[in-house]
């Protein structure tokens, strides 16, 4: 890969050089550089003044060991990251994932993308991201707190109300984030909105769980409205049966439109009568279980081996909503094949580079993640503001500040895209605007 803009191109080297065995922070890093290029030659300022180099180098990253005792009493030990990448506009803000996968190239990958999602939901919020190679599946109830409480006991030290704010991400759901809180007060004495995704009964936000799907929908909307469609009468394929696709099949559905097909690590399911959501929140929410397991409800429906087959299903709409990469070349071809006419990424960078760019050069309407995914931390940050205020705002009240943030961060989107001369090109769109924001506040706070 290489980049038309000399400054740039030198700077993308160097990124990879500085930062080897590290493909998803490479791939992160040169998705935002190309489309800055027609910004930082009408803004030499952000070159002359250090932003750029500034931009791509964490200010701080966090590495600790993470032991804990098994239920047979063994001692395990795992890794833990926190990724405390830019805070020009506001403390930092992001998920910890717990996963295998994880490792410090993942966790500055999510760091990076936060940044600007974060400046693209017009919030105080700066971008962080972290985690642990910890798998809870297949781990007691006991074992998750174990682990939880010894990741907490390390990570406290570097986190705050106004300092480092932590969410959920893959592997942590309300379970974790209530150990973690625990734990977190335990050590600190201090009764404060140091986590977000809480539980209901302590500090925690109506809609929060399900923000980010929902704001996919929300975005995926006016992505589909302002181009004379709707998700009224379509077919949609759903990757995933996390949080994230579990509620975006709920508010798609409630849209109009039909979701015929979820997925997990193991395989995916296809039902042409439309996805029985009840049925997956019983497997996926209470009884922790695999997707195959959606056929002892529905034995009409059809289970498939392998994750990558999801994509092969004729589908008008398709949310990627798993995990990165997870959508190549060959699966966006067999979309675009069987008519696919929006694409809107759940998950963080879940297509890959030359997907995306199928996607564009077939005329399908794309929304990348830092952009239809950013309404799980917008959320966030309005659980922070209930927190710093003592106050409870209604599943409604939530809901509609979710829903007008994702219509702005849309227009703001397409409108960058437009102005830099990408007009429809919302991954440029979205990473101009949410990089104008951040760019603008670290030229004003000097070279810090």
């Amino acid at each position: 890969m290489s980049l038309k803009n000399s400054y740039l191109s030198d700077l993308y080297e160097r990124v990879v050089k500085r930062n080897p065995a590290e493909p998803e922070f490479h791939q992160a890093v040169y998705e935002v550089l190309e489309s800055l290029e027609p910004v930082i030659e009408k803004h030499p300022e952000f070159v002359e003044k250090g932003v750029m180099e500034r931009l791509v180098e964490p200010e701080r990253i966090i590495k600790f060991r993470v032991p804990w005792i098994d239920d047979n009493g063994k001692v395990q030990v795992n890794r833990g990251f926190r990724v405390q990448f830019n805070s020009a506009i506001g403390p930092y803000k992001g998920g910890l994932r717990l996963h295998p996968s994880v490792y410090e190239g993942i966790i500055k990958f999510l760091g990076f993308e936060q940044v600007f999602k974060n400046s693209l939901t017009g919030l105080p919020i700066g971008g962080g991201k972290g985690g642990s190679d910890f798998d809870p599946k297949g781990k007691s109830d006991n074992e998750v707190m174990r682990f939880c409480q010894s990741f907490m006991t390390e990570l406290y030290k570097y986190i705050g109300k106004d300092e480092d704010v932590p969410a959920g991400d893959i592997g942590v759901g309300g379970r974790e984030i209530g150990y973690m809180y625990g734990q977190y007060k335990r050590i600190t004495g201090l009764y404060e909105g140091v986590l977000t995704g809480k539980g209901l009964t302590y500090g925690g936000s109506l809609a929060r769980k399900e923000a980010t799907g929902y704001g996919l929908c929300y975005f995926a909307d006016e992505m589909l409205k302002d181009n004379g469609k709707s998700f009224k009468g379509k077919t949609v394929v759903i990757s995933g049966s996390g949080n994230v696709a579990i509620y975006a099949t709920e508010k798609a559905t409630a849209l109009g439109a039909k979701v015929v097909a979820l997925s997990d690590s193991n395989g995916y399911i296809y039902d042409k009568d439309g996805v029985d959501l009840d049925a997956v929140k019983q497997i996926k929410e209470v009884e922790r279980k695999r997707i195959k397991e959606y056929l002892s409800y529905r034995p009409n429906a059809e289970y498939h081996e392998g994750c990558s087959g999801i994509w092969t299903i004729k589908c008008d709409i398709a949310l990627p909503c798993a995990t990165q990469n997870e959508l190549d070349l060959d699966s966006a071809k067999a979309l675009v094949k069987n008519g696919v006419i929006a694409v809107a990424e759940g998950a963080n960078m879940p297509s890959t580079p030359d997907a995306v760019a199928y996607f564009q050069s077939n005329g399908v309407l794309f929304a990348p993640a830092k952009a239809s995914n950013a309404g799980g931390v917008a959320t966030s940050a309005l659980e922070m503001t209930q927190n710093s205020e003592r106050l409870s705002w209604t599943f409604e009240e939530v809901d509609e500040k979710l829903h007008d943030i994702m219509v702005n961060i849309y227009h703001n989107a397409a409108s960058a895209a437009k102005e830099y001369g990408m007009e429809g090109n919302l991954v440029a769109g979205a990473n101009i605007a949410g990089f104008l924001k951040v760019a603008d506040a670290m030229l004003a706070q000097g070279n810090v």
